[in-house]
C-alpha cells in the first residue's frame, strides 16, 4: 500500500471517531471467550435484529461472550471508525468491511485463509469481484459477506415509467420468470429518453451526484458499460480515452433530467425520494422498497426491480459488496474465525435474507436458490429479478475496476467518477473534465 500524508481534517475526523468507540477491556488469557464485532447498521432493520439472534446462539452454543456494535454508514462513520481502530490498534475484534476497505487496512488484516478455504469446499465458488476485492497477495483477507450485500440495480415505478415513459418494466422482466425479449431493448439510450420524459412529468430519476458509495456505484456501472476505464489493470491513468469521452458525452445528456440537488446527494437521499413520491426511478437495493410497505404502501406496491441497462460493452450492476475481517492485533482470532464461519453457514445465511426481504444477496453462487425473492410482496414478484439470474446477460461491477486495488480504493474513496458527472451539470465541457480528472488521478497513481 501506498503511504498517504493524513490532513489535518481527517486527523481531526480520526480522532473523533476514536472517542466514540465503545470501551474495549483489555483481555487476558481467561477472556480468551470473549469476541466483539462492529456489524454495518442495516437500512432494513429486521435485518440487525436477525444478526443479533444468530450470535446469541452462536454465544450459547459455544460459551464464547459476543459483543455487537451496529455502526451506521451515515457520513461514513463505519469507515471512520475502521480508521480509528487501525490507528489506535485496538477495538473489535471483527469488522463489517463495506467495498474497498479491506484493501485500505490490508496490511493490518489476518489472513483467513483457512475459514474461506472450508466455505468454498462446501458452498462452492463465490463472485470473481469478491476475490479482486478482499485478497491481496494471495491470501483472503477477509470473508464475503451476505448481510448488507446488495446489487444496486434499478427500482422504478411501474406505473409513472409506463405512462409517462411508455416503458412496461414489468412486462420486460415478468414475475417468477426469464427476462422477456423486449428487455434487449431496455439500453442506457432509452433510460436517457425514458429519464427526459418522467422529468416532465415532475419525476425525476433519483440518481445521485455526490461522493457517497450508491453515486459512485452508479457512475462506475455506467462507465464500465461505455468500455471507459479512468485507471487501467497497469496502473496507467486512461481518462484521456476516446470511451471516457463518449460516456462523459452520454452523461453531459442524462444529468439534465436528474435532480437540481443531485450533487449534494448522499445514500440516503434517493430513498427519500422513492418513499415520498418524488423519484421515477433510483438505483438501488430493496431497502428503500422495504421501509415504503412501512411508510408509502402505495408506492411500495407500484415498485419493481430490474437489471442495469445495456451499453456498448453490456450490463453492469453495481455492487454493494460486504466482508468480514479480523484485525491482526486481535487477541481473540479463533473465536472471531468461529463466529464468521457460523455466520456464513446456509441456513443462517438464508434466514438473514428472508428477514431483509431479499435485501441480503449471498456471496456464494449455491445460494442463489432462496425462494424469497419469488415470494416478498407488494407486489408479487417485485425483486425477483434483484439478483443476477441467467436471462439478465449482466455481470456484477465494483466501480474503479479494473485498477489496482490500493489505487482504487483511493479514487472510489474520493468519488472521483460521479464529481466528474457534477462537473459536467455544473456546465463544465466533456474536454475539461477529462483534464480534471486526469490531474486528480494522477495523484493516486504516483
Amino acid at each position: 500500500m501506498k503511504s498517504t500524508r493524513l490532513s489535518r481534517r481527517t486527523a481531526l475526523k480520526i480522532g473523533a471517531a476514536a472517542t466514540a468507540l465503545p470501551l474495549v477491556h483489555i483481555r487476558t488469557g481467561r477472556a480468551a471467550g470473549k469476541v466483539s464485532v462492529g456489524f454495518w447498521d442495516h437500512w432494513v432493520p429486521a435485518g440487525n435484529d436477525a444478526l443479533r439472534k444468530q450470535c446469541e446462539a452462536f454465544s450459547k452454543a459455544n460459551q464464547v461472550e459476543v459483543q455487537i456494535d451496529f455502526i451506521t454508514s451515515n457520513g461514513g462513520k463505519n469507515i471512520l471508525t475502521q480508521a480509528a481502530e487501525a490507528q489506535a490498534r485496538t477495538g473489535h475484534d471483527i469488522q463489517q468491511f463495506p467495498g474497498w476497505e479491506v484493501q485500505n487496512h490490508a496490511d493490518q488484516l489476518e489472513p483467513i485463509d483457512d475459514v474461506m478455504n472450508r466455505l468454498l469446499a462446501k458452498y462452492g465458488p463465490v463472485a470473481d469481484i469478491s476475490k479482486y476485492l478482499f485478497t491481496a497477495k494471495g491470501k483472503w483477507l477477509a470473508v464475503p459477506f451476505s448481510s448488507g450485500n446488495q446489487n444496486k440495480g434499478p427500482c422504478g415505478r411501474i406505473s409513472v415509467l409506463k405512462e409517462a415513459a411508455g416503458l412496461d418494466v414489468v412486462k420486460m422482466y415478468p414475475p417468477s420468470a426469464p427476462a422477456a425479449a423486449e428487455a434487449d431493448n431496455w439500453t442506457y439510450d432509452t433510460m436517457l429518453k425514458a429519464a427526459e420524459a418522467c422529468k416532465k412529468a415532475n419525476m425525476t430519476f433519483g440518481i445521485g451526484l455526490g461522493t457517497t458509495p450508491d453515486s459512485v456505484d452508479t457512475a462506475g456501472s455506467m462507465f464500465a458499460a461505455f468500455g471507459a476505464e479512468v485507471v487501467s489493470a497497469e496502473g496507467q491513468v486512461t481518462v484521456d480515452s476516446d470511451a471516457v469521452r463518449q460516456v462523459l458525452e452520454y452523461a453531459q445528456q442524462l444529468v439534465k433530467y436528474l435532480p437540481d440537488d443531485a450533487v449534494s446527494y448522499d445514500d440516503a437521499s434517493n430513498n427519500r425520494a422513492l418513499i415520498a413520491g418524488k423519484s421515477a426511478l433510483i438505483w438501488n437495493p430493496p431497502s428503500a422498497w422495504a421501509v415504503a410497505k412501512r411508510d408509502a404502501p402505495d408506492v411500495a406496491k407500484d415498485c419493481w426491480t430490474f437489471p442495469a441497462p445495456k451499453g456498448p460493452k453490456g450490463r453492469f450492476l453495481p455492487i454493494g459488496a460486504f466482508s468480514l475481517g479480523i484485525w491482526g492485533f486481535s487477541p481473540n482470532k479463533t473465536a472471531a474465525k468461529e463466529l464468521i464461519e457460523y455466520l456464513c453457514q446456509r441456513e443462517y445465511v438464508e434466514e438473514r435474507c428472508n428477514a431483509s426481504s431479499g435485501y441480503d444477496v449471498p456471496p456464494f453462487a449455491s445460494m442463489s436458490d432462496f425462494k424469497i425473492w419469488q415470494e416478498v410482496e407488494p407486489p408479487k414478484g417485485t425483486v425477483y429479478h434483484y439478483p443476477i439470474r441467467e436471462s439478465h446477460h449482466q455481470k456484477n461491477w465494483i466501480a474503479v475496476a479494473p485498477a489496482p486495488p490500493e489505487i482504487a480504493v483511493q479514487i472510489y474513496n474520493r468519488g472521483t467518477l460521479p464529481t466528474m458527472l457534477a462537473k459536467l451539470k455544473s456546465g463544465q465541457s466533456v474536454k475539461d473534465v477529462q483534464n480534471w480528472a486526469a490531474d486528480e488521478l494522477a495523484g493516486f497513481v504516483r
